[in-house]
């Protein structure tokens, strides 16, 4: 087992699993993350060097860099099975799982090693002149929730976690949002705000696709044709109340693949990370990344 800690997670979590390292590492090697990309290589070397599980303890950027990894190397996702330590701000692929946020009860689920096979997302996009493809365990979302990952102050959220999001959101919404196209075959959705899930989680334990399940070889996608103050304040009895939002307000569809590009220039992120700008092409391969699950 290879654990990669990104020793900047924030929280009372970060410091224990800190103090604890000594009692965890009998067999197991620890690699730190010293910036953006780190967890990426790092993932990298642990298929190389014949390691069989691959920890993610961080957040869910961690989660997606350690991913991108285990990919990156040829038979990384065949060897490898991808664990989590949830000590990020939100840790959203680890409530999908079912995995405590309690460190404790995390790292037993690591240690009794029961595997499942999920799907396993991808995006497509161009970067200058070559083509390259990202893959992710939860999420992707393009245009306002894009945006404010782009504007998060990272120093407000060392200091204040979520709120940090909440503080960028409302920045994002107050500029004009360029509207993001998506063609699935011959029909075509357009909105403002595009959630994509592999899951139904999305911003914590929001259960934008109901519907959604790992396993089941479809992307579900959420489309807010409109985002704005009104439209917000419409949503927020349906979440209160329903636990879910009306089709009246957003539009939903499922696919194994679909195309999406902005009119203007549209953000989108993977897992909560900010990638990049539309246009790109989304996909998912049937029960292709192996992971440890309680």
């Amino acid at each position: 087992m290879c654990v990669i800690f990104n020793p900047a997670a924030r929280g009372n979590k970060a410091r224990r699993f800190r103090r604890h390292l000594d009692d965890m590492a009998a067999g197991i090697a620890f690699k730190a993350t010293a910036g953006t990309g780190d967890a990426q290589r790092l993932a990298t070397e642990a298929v190389e060097e014949g390691d069989e599980v691959g920890v993610a303890a961080g957040g869910d950027g961690t989660l997606n860099e350690v991913l991108n990894g285990i990919a990156a190397a040829p038979g990384g996702l065949d060897q490898v099975r991808l664990g989590v330590l949830p000590l990020g701000t939100v840790n959203v692929f680890a409530r999908e799982l079912n995995i405590s946020l309690n460190l404790r009860r995390a790292w037993e689920v690591l240690r009794r090693g029961k595997e499942t096979r999920i799907d396993l997302a991808s995006a497509e996009f161009q970067v200058r002149d070559r083509t390259e493809k990202r893959y992710f365990a939860q999420l992707a979302g393009a245009g306002l929730d894009a945006r404010a990952i782009e504007l998060v102050s990272w120093q407000l959220k060392k200091k204040t976690g979520p709120l940090a999001y909440v503080v960028a959101g409302l920045r994002a919404m107050l500029e004009t949002k360029p509207r993001t196209v998506i063609r699935v075959g011959e029909k075509i959705y357009e909105g403002e705000l595009v959630m994509v899930g592999n899951g139904k989680f999305y911003g914590g334990s929001f259960a934008a696709m109901p519907a959604a399940d790992l396993r089941d070889g479809l992307l579900h996608v959420c489309v807010f044709p409109r985002v704005d103050f009104p439209s917000l304040l419409r949503c927020v009895p349906q979440l209160l109340f329903r636990q879910r939002l009306s089709e009246k307000v957003v539009q939903r569809f499922q696919a194994t693949s679909f195309q999406m590009k902005g009119r203007g220039t549209v953000a989108f992120e993977l897992d909560g990370e900010w990638v990049g700008h539309l246009p790109a092409t989304f996909s998912v391969e049937p029960q292709r990344l192996r992971v440890i699950v309680p």
